[in-house]
């Protein structure tokens, strides 16, 4: 686990990375999301001007109450005055419970709608951005980065709102009070204007850094869970908890940074403000003392004063969640614009039913396109052939049959179906033609049922049963606790390797495709497993053109026609009598397999790796 890892996302892993992408642009494409809620949105405003409206009212009333009832003895002014106090602060609560549940349900749809979006993309995206990416930093951006978004929207969107109507409201009740005393108050706003752009720069650095570093632990979680066997197995419990303990002090860090930022900015607004109650209450004083100021609204200026500073230092905390907002927007929106490389063309056609017939022509292939995996590979496969891909790992067997199915482009060459460019037909209709079955098959959380479901989502639960029959899996399935209702975890836990590899026949089985793919289908299953993996191959590999790769070269035997693959080039061709009687690399990767190791003369059968 340790090593070099590649961030498909260019800048996360950087110190000092500053985004392209302005906080202006972030923000209206956000706003977008909104665009559909335009009447919930205009009744969240609502509510919040009354919340702001009547949340002004209270000071003024303790004004009138002290200077106009409480001094002339007027309790019955005075009772009125309490009763339509209370009134408002009624019409204050409901409306402030109808404004958040309101933008609470309003951003919950639109965190809804990112999460698709970006899973939308990502079951789009190639192959080839899979092989390069993290899955754990993946997995960040869709939860952790998410769930910043919605902090921030409705938690901040809220206040900020509310406090603009606030300030505005107080600033229009205090010139109304008293004009110098409000000019006296104003005197510290631009001190905290100017605090505020001298710590712009460092929040937005120091919250982009924790979005990174969150992503970094979140894939370090995703690689120690996901790899525990392999972990235990080789015991190293101990180096992968220190791989996850130092990505978790880099959050760390990055938060602390974030929290020092933020811990030196707040003490200097507070101290502004309160030097703003200072400044106010000296002079208030000193216009009391001349008789030109009541003793009700000295009181109702420091409340509002209080009042005034309030929004202003959450405004101070709404711009550092927006920094990690921002930061968390920007690696969300890299998601959505990543492209796939393997896209339809414009002129794409669907493929009709298949025959079958596949052609290779001069394919030239490689992951880098500077070091190529296949060389100007040509073979023709007839409708209902079987073909047999063998030999050394990393030959590129399984690369050709990824090329097959379109996982990657090809660099030169052409593939063709009954005559069809693969390029040149729809992604959907060429696989829908296809049935492929792996070495480690992916069963998904769910029943039995369902698992074999998947590969025909419209059959019959008699027709997943039929499946599994023919291909030998219903025995042991009845013999689970549920039977085919069985559940089963992600991945298959509890079931054998060669339990899930019936279960995968079965699926391959039930689609019913004219093409059928089985890539080391048979390598990781014990002898007793494989007599009826053959069993049922003969029934899976009927009628329908297949393509076999196998190391245990028994299970190809029957082809109709063996391709020796070596270091990308196709070397040998023919059936199993053909190459023995050959005596090449096949006969020799047969009799590793076959014969007793002091019978043979080992030479290294393993492909040169590819360059990095």
């Amino acid at each position: 686990m340790t090593g070099f890892h590649y961030h498909p996302f260019p800048g996360d892993e950087r110190e000092g990375y500053v985004r392209k992408v302005s906080d202006r642009v972030l923000i209206s494409r956000l706003v977008k999301y909104l665009f559909p809620y335009r009447k919930r949105l205009a009744l969240i405003l609502t509510a919040i001007i009354t919340v702001s409206v009547t949340g002004l009212v209270g000071p003024y009333l303790l004004k009138m109450a002290i200077d106009t009832y409480i001094a002339q003895g007027d309790l019955t002014g005075l009772s009125i005055l309490s009763l339509i106090y209370i009134g408002i602060t009624l019409v204050s609560w409901f409306s402030d419970y109808l404004r958040t549940y309101q933008l609470g349900w309003v951003g919950e749809r639109m965190l809804f709608e990112m999460r698709e979006q970006m899973f939308s993309r990502l079951q789009e995206l190639s192959f080839s951005f899979y092989d390069k990416s993290e899955m754990g930093e993946i997995i960040s951006r869709v939860t952790n980065d998410t769930d910043s978004i919605g902090e921030a929207f409705i938690s901040g969107v809220v206040n900020v709102i509310s406090d603009v109507f606030s300030l505005v409201g107080i600033i229009a009740i205090m010139f109304f009070m008293s004009v110098p005393l409000t000019f006296v108050s104003l005197l510290v706003i631009p001190l905290i204007l100017v605090t505020g752009l001298l710590f712009q720069s460092r929040f937005r650095s120091a919250y982009r850094q924790t979005r990174a570093k969150i992503a970094e632990v979140t894939s370090r979680l995703q690689e120690g869970i996901s790899g525990i066997r392999e972990i235990q197995s080789f015991s190293r419990e101990r180096d992968t908890l220190m791989d996850f303990r130092q990505a978790n002090v880099e959050n760390l860090q990055a938060n602390l940074q974030a929290t020092r930022v933020q811990g030196a900015f707040q003490p200097i607004v507070q101290m502004v403000g309160t030097a703003g109650v200072v400044i106010v209450l000296v002079y208030g004083g000193m216009l009391l003392l001349e008789g030109t100021l009541t003793v009700g609204t000295l009181i109702a200026f420091l409340l509002y004063i209080q009042r005034f500073f309030n929004p202003i230092f959450d405004l101070a905390n709404f711009y550092n969640t927006v920094q990690g907002a921002m930061a968390a927007a920007e690696r969300i929106f890299e998601v959505i614009d990543t492209k796939p490389q393997i896209k339809n063309a414009p002129d794409a056609v669907e493929l009709p039913p298949t025959r079958g017939e596949v052609s290779f022509e001069n394919v030239t292939f490689g992951y880098d396109p500077a070091y190529p995996v296949l060389h100007n590979i040509n073979f023709r496969v007839k409708p209902k052939e079987t073909i047999a891909l063998v030999g050394p790992t990393g030959a590129g067997k399984s690369t050709i049959i990824k090329l097959l199915s379109r996982l990657y482009e090809l660099q030169s060459g052409a593939i063709e179906i009954d005559g069809y460019d693969v390029g040149k037909v729809t992604q959907e209709s060429l696989r829908k033609q296809m049935g492929t079955v792996l070495q480690e098959n992916f069963l998904f959380a769910g029943t039995i049922m369902e698992n074999i479901r998947y590969g025909r989502l419209d059959a019959k639960d008699e027709d997943v049963i039929k499946a599994a029959e023919r291909v030998g899996a219903h025995e042991f399935i009845m013999r689970l606790s549920n039977g085919y209702n069985t559940e089963i975890r992600e991945r298959g836990q509890g079931l054998s390797v060669g339990q899930k590899q019936l279960i995968a026949f079965a699926r391959a089985l039930l689609r019913d495709p004219p093409i059928l793919i089985l890539d080391e289908a048979t390598s990781s299953i014990d002898p007793y497993t494989e007599l009826i993996i053959k069993r049922a191959l003969a029934i899976l590999l009927k009628d329908r053109t297949s393509f076999v790769i196998a190391h245990r070269l028994s299970t190809v035997r029957n082809a109709d026609r063996i391709l020796v693959i070596d270091n990308g080039k196709i070397v040998e061709e023919g059936n199993h009598r053909q190459l023995m009687r050959k005596g090449g690399l096949y006969r020799r990767l047969y009799e590793m397999q076959f014969k007793e190791p002091e019978e043979l003369t080992v030479t290294p059968m393993i492909a040169a790796p590819k360059p990095a």
